[in-house]
């Protein structure tokens, strides 16, 4: 938001620990809509800021692209959850927090102080949220996992990649870490709903987050297949209607997509008539798919004279609809993406002016804004727990020492 225009949920104080992306990328969302956010990193700093890219590909915790792109509008402290020291300043945090949200294992939180009914009962209005693989509860609870299990517990690996003919090859997973980032998706939503609960019976909750459930929750009509026909969803085969596939343009890889009867004339009237387009084989949407590889083959020689934006603008035109594949540089580049200031230009300490990708959405009343770069380790240690928590300096400096803070 706009740093002169007060944002409903500027109200809101979150506390969020653990570690990766999920639980940073729900207390991300929230601070991006205006919440105060303290993010506890343990000592040797949260895993994000091991990963890269990195700029000039020079290793360095603080210029850790995901991190920075998963921290800014947070304010970041240091304490060690495992120990005494460590849960004490993270109470001290909480007393007046409104939301805590981490992605601690189950099997790992009554240690580091984080067992969601312990601190409800000790917090009645502290909205916990907790983000697993599995959930909190079930035989699977405290298995340990990563976004690889994620798409394969929560069946999305198995519909992956559709229509493949290499009944040989495995399943796979979509890039990145989608279990993650839905996950914290998620939690974002639920907490804000738990918030307006909160405001009207001043009572908290306990949210339980599942990946697997987040992701099996978005299968589509695929579970319904088996719930209503008893029929098995899968990967392997071939597109029933046609044409349907991804194609070579003269620049890139274009869509090509006119599966109605209508949209097929007018793509046979821009192709110049060939034709084979008259043939039995491609007489109508269910041959075309039925014989997709011999008309991707006699489709391919006039495709790969175009360019993709150039081919893409004449299918428009002819309500064909094509759609371009997007690079990551065609996205970088994209005017629309420009138009809409999806771009926001940040300067990072240490890294400098970074773009990073900003709200995916737009507001009547306010503007939103980067208001803080992402935090340095334990940058605002001694302004959160001293200035604002009455830690003495002194007591924080021997934390620090100890390891601790």
């Amino acid at each position: 938001m706009d740093n002169n225009a007060k944002s409903p949920f500027s109200a809101i104080k979150v506390v969020e620990c653990g570690e990766g992306i999920a639980a940073a990328f729900g207390a991300k969302m929230l601070a991006d809509v205006g919440a105060e956010v303290i993010k506890v990193e343990a000592p040797g700093g949260d895993l994000a800021r091991r990963r890269g890219p990195f700029p000039g590909d020079q290793a360095d915790p603080e210029k850790s692209g995901i991190f920075i792109y998963l921290n800014t509008n947070k304010r970041g402290v240091v304490a060690d959850l495992t120990r005494p020291e460590g849960r004490d300043l993270l109470g001290k945090l909480l007393a007046d927090a409104d939301v805590l949200i981490h992605n601690v294992p189950p099997s790992e939180r009554a240690a580091r102080g984080l067992d969601s009914a312990t601190l409800c009962a000790a917090y009645p209005k502290l909205i916990v949220t907790s983000i697993s693989i599995f959930g909190d509860t079930g035989p699977y609870a405290n298995w340990h996992g990563y976004d690889l299990t994620v798409s394969n517990a929560g069946g999305w690996a198995y519909l992956s990649p559709g229509a493949s003919p290499y009944p040989d090859k495995p399943p796979l997973k979509c890039f990145g870490s989608q279990g993650d980032f839905q996950g914290g998706v998620h939690a974002a939503t639920v907490i804000l709903a738990a918030y307006m609960h909160r405001l009207k019976t001043g009572k908290g909750h306990a949210i339980d987050v599942s990946e697997q459930e987040c992701i099996a929750a978005m299968l589509e009509m695929n579970l319904m297949h088996w719930t209503y026909a008893h029929r098995e969803t899968s990967r392997l085969g071939s597109r029933l209607l046609g044409p349907w596939f991804i194609a070579d343009c003269a620049d890139g890889k274009i869509f090509a997509l006119a599966v109605e009867e209508e949209q097929w004339k007018r793509l046979v009237e821009l192709m110049g008539n060939p034709e084979w387009a008259s043939d039995e084989l491609f007489k109508d949407r269910i041959a075309r798919g039925q014989n997709q590889d011999a008309l991707k083959a006699l489709m391919g020689e006039w495709l790969s004279q175009w360019k993709v934006q150039d081919l893409y603008r004449e299918a428009q035109k002819r309500r064909i609809p094509f759609a371009p594949i997007n690079t990551m540089r065609d996205l970088y580049e994209s005017e629309h993406l420009a138009a809409r200031e999806f771009f926001v230009p940040l300067d990072q300490p240490g890294v400098g002016i970074v773009n990073l990708p900003g709200m995916p959405s737009k507001y009547g009343r306010t503007t939103w804004s980067l208001r803080r770069p992402a935090p340095r380790l334990g940058q605002h240690s001694e302004e959160v727990f001293c200035g604002e928590y009455g830690v003495g300096r002194d007591r924080l400096s021997e934390l620090h020492k100890a390891g601790v803070a």
